[in-house]
């Protein structure tokens, strides 16, 4: 992917044109899962997380209840086949989509569901797994899955099925983004812009943090957007260390807020925008500039050492080196995946390579979120900043154009 070929960040998609980009944007997520499918040999893959089903069928329904309630369910073959077992009376959300699916009743074996009859309900369920599995792949025992409790996989291995490790394969199939897919991402940044605009305009002394955080719940909303992964915004004493969560504590001036979006937005993507801003109307103080200077100084060392063709590693060992005083507290990795939500790969910092690592390649394509935290260990104030970018035969390019505080520096 060349960098003409992205796709105009502040353009909006009309209906005839956004009907179109979805058409292709299913077709391409639908080939990606079948070709891992075809690699590691396997004819089919059950898929039970919300996200999965949704990047294989773009079908939603109760996303974020059905992520912890195992109540819908869906079987991918290789040849592009689908069978799906739908939530009591939903059918309908299957309705408009160019898809060879069977559609059946989904069977649920929780404790919410069952009750104590959850065992007999797992064998009734991995019963009919296996026959719709051997009608459509006879005589193979291999079956993908993405996740599964103790009951159900003891079901199906009782039935001589050999489980693969789904979960992996549909990460694979996720890495590399279509051109139609960065148009959708793009429209779901534009509403988290949108938000992220609100917070900035509300922004004040006396409001709380829960004021503040609401505004960007309510522009994905009204914009089409579905949920909120985090409630990651803090203010003051709060922003060290970081992963202090939105709470009813009231802003004050001179005040640090920090947040991070880990915004699901429209279509299903995820926008991940940190920024950190000052309450009231005065000037950073030195500090507080210092701080800035070094998180803004990370994010952007990293952008411009990432490119396609590095490995993760390399990445690691090449990163912008973080001063002794804020090692402790640093960010849990220096960049991520981001799709329809935080993806493959998270790479680990130099220091924790040996504990958290993992090598493999950067690829023209992939959508990366760049990270960085800085706050002394003991201090009293904290900075996060995040990038979201696309990696292009020439490197980074930014996907939002959502400004850093460059009057600090």
């Amino acid at each position: 992917m060349t960098d003409d070929q992205l796709f105009d960040a502040g353009t909006t998609v009309e209906s005839g044109g956004k009907e179109s980009v979805l058409r292709d944007v299913r077709s391409y997520r639908l080939a990606r899962v079948q070709e891992q499918l075809r690699k590691h040999k396997c004819p089919a893959i059950l898929l039970y997380d919300p996200v999965n089903i949704r990047y294989a069928t773009d079908t939603s329904n109760m996303q974020v209840w059905a992520g912890r309630n195992p109540a819908r369910y869906v079987m991918v073959f290789a040849d592009g086949r689908i069978v799906a077992w739908e939530f009591h009376s939903s059918e309908h959300v299957w309705d408009g989509l160019d898809l060879n699916v069977e559609l059946r009743g989904a069977l649920s074996w929780t404790f919410f569901n069952a009750g104590h009859g959850a065992e007999r309900r797992a064998e009734a369920w991995a019963a009919e797994i296996v026959d719709v599995f051997r009608k459509h792949a006879p005589g193979d025992g291999l079956l993908a899955v993405d996740r599964l409790d103790p009951f159900g996989t003891a079901c199906l291995e009782k039935h001589g099925i050999t489980l693969l490790d789904g979960q992996a394969l549909m990460e694979t199939a996720r890495l590399i983004k279509s051109p139609g897919e960065l148009v959708l991402i793009g429209e779901s940044l534009r509403t988290a812009e949108k938000g992220i605009e609100r917070m900035r305009h509300e922004l004040r002394p006396g409001l709380t943090e829960n004021d503040i955080w609401a505004n960007l719940h309510y522009e994905n909303i009204r914009n089409g957007g579905e949920w909120i992964e985090t409630r990651l915004l803090a203010s003051g004493d709060r922003t060290n260390p970081w992963m202090h969560e939105s709470s009813s504590r009231v802003l004050q001036a001179g005040d640090l807020l920090a947040f991070d979006t880990d915004m699901v937005g429209p279509n299903g993507y995820c926008s991940d925008i940190s920024r950190t801003w000052l309450v009231g109307d005065g000037r950073p103080s030195d500090e507080q500039r210092k701080l800035y200077e070094l998180a803004y100084a990370q994010v952007h060392f990293n952008m411009d050492v990432l490119r396609p063709g590095m490995t993760f590693r390399e990445f690691s060992e090449k990163a912008w080196k973080i001063p002794e005083q804020y090692i402790k507290n640093r960010y849990c990795c220096l960049a991520h995946g981001i799709g329809m939500v935080d993806e493959y790969p998270s790479i680990a910092h130099q220091v924790d390579w040996e504990s958290a690592g993992y090598d493999g390649l950067f690829e023209v394509g992939m959508t990366v979120c760049v990270e960085s935290y800085i706050g002394a260990e003991g201090g009293t104030q904290g900075v996060k900043l995040e990038q979201q970018v696309v990696l292009t035969e020439n490197g980074c390019v930014s996907l939002t154009d959502c400004s850093f505080e460059t009057d600090w520096l």
